[in-house]
């Protein structure tokens, strides 16, 4: 670690962590109520506890992709962070704001949460993935502005490299289109038209970019391979990254009542997808095989190399499957749809804010490069078993889905939704143990921070 202000992404990283921790709590009671209809009714209903399921996700991985970027940019801007103090502050902000947002969630009607919050003054809630009251997403805004002031003064001031611009760019983007969530109208195609704005274009478009240049971030430091080498291959996967993924986002128009030149537009942008993904697993590859010597920390590189696979499987493989639009008219909205968001967003963005914690975290914490081999023995255990497990997931939600789409869509005498969902039970249970393998993977993984030894020789010289 060269610069005293990176520390401040320690606490994005612990946090980003325990909300992760509630997040998988959540999704395996969701499991539960899959298959025990009433577990832990009326106390947390199924809409409650996959609204803190789905949130929870969102906002973990935006403290990830802050403390990344608090760590990433004064190291390639080569100066110190503009505001250390600004940092911290809008870390508390948004903490204290997500967690009474969970807790309003839990705690009240949600109906009487929108009238407590304000809602009828800005109508902007009861929609999926943008639950949060009014007065949360007007928080989201202010914490954003302050956080990429304080980035953006930090890089005018130093260094500019492609690195640092691409994770600019993604974060502009980010935010810029999160106002989409404040625009709710009336009419219902034209509201799923722009809330795939915020929705597809976050984590098919702008995210992708932030990926991209944390995935870089790493390989440079872990590599010692040329950075214009890599800055190379970054533009490129970028690009296709951007001309996939706007257009691409006709994938969710087919059946919403958009004009039906979106079923050929999302078809054909949309099966393309894939390509900036497997370039992603070619460049972490190659980047590995060229490198000019073995960093200590296996753990990290062991973890980007993941993120490259997975993120190929679940968002280039599994979004393919039923991207294409005679395919998703029976698909859509099914078991299907699950197993693809579960393996693309664990293997994209779960897995590259696990590598940077990976990475980072044994040099916040005062060690040379790495923590120690039996550290990173445990972690790697952690890799596997929430790796491993989360193929199981997806394989288990692809079982049920595929059921599901032929029983009640498209045999001869399609059977009633409840009807189906009682003869797929058995892949439920099965995602369920699969869960909780996941959650002991994550816990080792927390686990391994906290365990000691002897450093690495190489870390020592």
């Amino acid at each position: 670690m060269k610069y005293q202000s990176q520390l401040v992404a320690k606490p994005y990283f612990i946090a980003a962590i325990g909300l992760f921790i509630g997040q998988i709590i959540f999704g395996l009671i969701m499991g539960l109520q899959y298959v025990i209809g009433d577990f832990l009714f009326p106390e947390i209903p199924f809409n409650v506890a996959r609204m803190v399921h789905t949130n929870l996700l969102i906002v973990w991985l935006l403290f990830g992709f802050m403390g990344s970027a608090y760590y990433m940019i004064p190291e390639e801007s080569e100066t110190e962070l503009y505001s250390p103090k600004l940092a911290l502050a809008l870390f508390w902000i948004f903490l204290v704001a997500g967690a009474l947002t969970i807790v309003g969630y839990l705690a009240v009607p949600y109906a009487r949460l929108a009238e407590m919050t304000g809602n009828d003054l800005l109508p902007t809630m009861g929609r999926e993935f943008l639950e949060q009251p009014t007065i949360t997403k007007i928080g989201i805004v202010v914490v954003c502005l302050g956080f990429l002031f304080n980035l953006g003064m930090t890089v005018l001031k130093g260094r500019k490299t492609s690195v640092s611009l691409v994770l600019m760019t993604g974060l502009v983007g980010l935010a810029l289109l999160f106002l989409f969530s404040f625009y709710n109208p009336t009419n219902l195609v034209l509201d799923k038209f722009f809330w795939w704005y915020v929705v597809h274009l976050w984590v098919e478009g702008v995210w992708e970019l932030i990926l991209g240049a944390i995935l870089a971030f790493v390989l440079i430091k872990t590599t010692g391979v040329d950075r214009e080498v890599i800055e190379k291959w970054l533009y490129v996967i970028i690009a296709m990254t951007l001309i996939t993924g706007i257009l691409g986002t006709g994938h969710h128009y087919y059946w919403i009542g958009a004009p039906e030149y979106w079923q050929l537009i999302g078809s054909v942008f949309s099966a393309l997808e894939p390509i900036p993904f497997f370039m992603m697993t070619v460049f972490a590859f190659n980047m590995v095989n060229k490198r000019r010597r073995d960093h200590p920390n296996r753990a990290a590189v062991l973890w980007a190399l993941g993120t490259a696979v997975m993120a190929f499987l679940g968002a280039g493989v599994w979004g393919f499957l039923h991207t294409l639009a005679p395919v998703n008219f029976y698909t859509h909205g099914s078991q299907i749809t699950a197993a693809h968001g579960h393996m693309a967003f664990y293997g994209a963005y779960v897995m590259i804010v696990l590598t940077m914690i990976s990475y980072t975290m044994p040099m916040m914490r005062g060690r040379a490069a790495a923590n120690s081999l039996k550290s990173q023995v445990v972690e790697m255990w952690a890799f596997w078993l929430m790796t491993v497990s989360m193929v199981f997931i997806t394989l288990f939600l692809t079982g049920a889905g595929i059921l599901q789409v032929y029983l009640q869509r498209y045999s001869d005498a399609p059977q009633a939704f409840m009807v189906v969902q009682e003869k797929v039970e058995l892949f439920y249970w099965m995602r369920e143990y699969a869960g909780l393998v996941f959650l002991t993977g994550l816990l080792l993984y927390v686990v391994s921070f906290f365990i000691g030894g002897k450093e690495h020789a190489e870390q020592r010289a």
